[in-house]
């Protein structure tokens, strides 16, 4: 076995300056600002094809997404890199359904008659967000239940009914304990829309992503099994040197504290509402957070004649989880549910983003010069902050590259 540790001229170079270690969002990313400037590099992706978090399967005719599918399209990084028109976006409704006392309740930011808050909540929602979207500079950083209690003053109802669901889909977190900055931060493209499907699935943003790579770039079925300086060593002890290695896998960094949580997709001969929009637990006493019905939104998603459910639970699967899931849901939507077809479970985990993890707001991604990290841990837990944080990494390994050439 060769050794990470083993003479240097026993090693080969390879043909690229840069290897990134996965082929997420963050590592697509980091690929896609090389390439702009003419960097050559290669991605190491250990699963049969990119895509990470945006990984989709097809079982059955059905599309099922690693995790709870969703888009923010105005997200700013999003905006720079993906072509939304490609995706053929499915927006969800502008509104939510919120069960609470036995029975939903459609609720939107112009929605002053129903049981989710007060009317005067309801006044403060719409003062709330207007402040998030004047205000995008954020010097604090604190609980996002603090945010709404002393600066948005909602009532305990409202911010148990609407906002810990909202959070739980957003964050994997019901707590409320997040940063308050990931919160505004996550909220903006939430206002400003749409909130939306690709209409393939999620995989399909990372395909585009990659297919605007330089041909031969993403090499996959590449098993990392550890990574040092300027060089990784692969399954089967396999050892490859370059310029500079960017961590896009968290191989480097297994301690990172993650939340998970798990998406159910089930198969109904018939859908158990009509309308594509988002449903949120405001309750709190069953598993399912929130709820959609994906083939609602688009049709690509479910076998013609047939729907497809996806019900988000926080927290780990374990082998009562369908059990459970379905007597909720057999309170929400009747007799047919024991009916349903289980098609899939999967679990999917975001960076623990508990308030004062975002102080300061990026950490660094240079461990070191020849080795880079990138992901949303180095940035912040969404979509936009992988994408950002593949491009900061590029940025730091181009810059060190150029260093020691000159």
């Amino acid at each position: 076995m060769l050794s990470m540790k083993d003479d240097e001229s026993r090693v080969p170079m390879t043909n690229a300056d840069v290897l990134i270690v996965g082929g997420g969002a963050a590592g697509l990313a980091c690929g896609r600002r090389l390439a702009e400037c003419g960097v050559s590099f290669v991605i190491l992706e250990a699963a049969d094809r990119v895509g990470g978090r945006l990984r989709t399967d097809t079982v059955d005719g059905f599309r099922l997404d690693r995790a709870f599918p969703f888009f923010l399209a105005a997200a700013t990084e999003s905006q720079r890199l993906i072509d939304r028109d490609a995706l053929e976006l499915k927006p969800f409704a502008q509104a939510v359904l919120v069960r609470f006392n036995g029975r939903f309740h459609r609720f939107a930011a112009n929605s002053l008659w129903n049981p989710i808050g007060t009317v005067r909540d309801k006044l403060r929602l719409v003062r709330f967000l207007e402040h998030l979207e004047c205000d995008p500079g954020e010097t604090d950083e604190r609980l996002a239940l603090d945010l709404l209690r002393w600066n948005g003053r909602f009532t305990p109802a409202m911010i148990d009914r609407f906002f810990r669901p909202l959070a739980g889909w957003l964050f994997h977190d019901r707590s409320l304990a997040v940063s308050s900055r990931l919160f505004r931060f996550a909220f903006r493209p939430l206002l400003a829309g749409p909130v939306a499907l690709p209409a393939y699935g999620m995989q399909a943003i990372a395909d585009q992503l990659a297919e605007r790579l330089p041909p031969g770039s993403v090499r996959v079925n590449a098993t990392v099994e550890r990574v040092g300086q300027r060089e990784v060593m692969l399954a089967g002890d396999e050892v490859l040197r370059c310029r500079a290695v960017i961590d896009a896998a968290r191989i480097t960094e297994s301690q990172v504290a993650v939340r998970a949580a798990t998406t159910l997709f089930y198969s109904a001969e018939r859908p158990p509402m009509d309308e594509p929009i988002l449903l949120l637990d405001g309750e709190g006493r069953g598993p399912v957070n929130h709820l959609a019905v994906l083939s609602n939104m688009s049709a690509a998603y479910a076998p013609p004649g047939r729907a497809l459910i996806a019900a988000g639970v926080l927290g780990e699967p374990d082998e009562e989880l369908d059990r459970r899931v379905r007597v909720q849901l057999a309170e929400w939507f009747g007799a047919e549910v024991p009916n349903w077809k289980l098609l899939g479970v999967r679990r999917s985990e975001l960076p623990d983003m508990t308030a004062g993890t975002l102080d300061p707001w990026q950490r660094p991604v240079r461990v070191h010069p020849g080795l880079y990290a990138c992901g949303m841990h180095r940035d912040n837990a969404t979509l936009d902050g992988a994408l950002t944080s593949g491009f900061r990494a590029a940025q730091a390994a181009m810059e060190d590259i150029h260093a020691e050439r000159t």
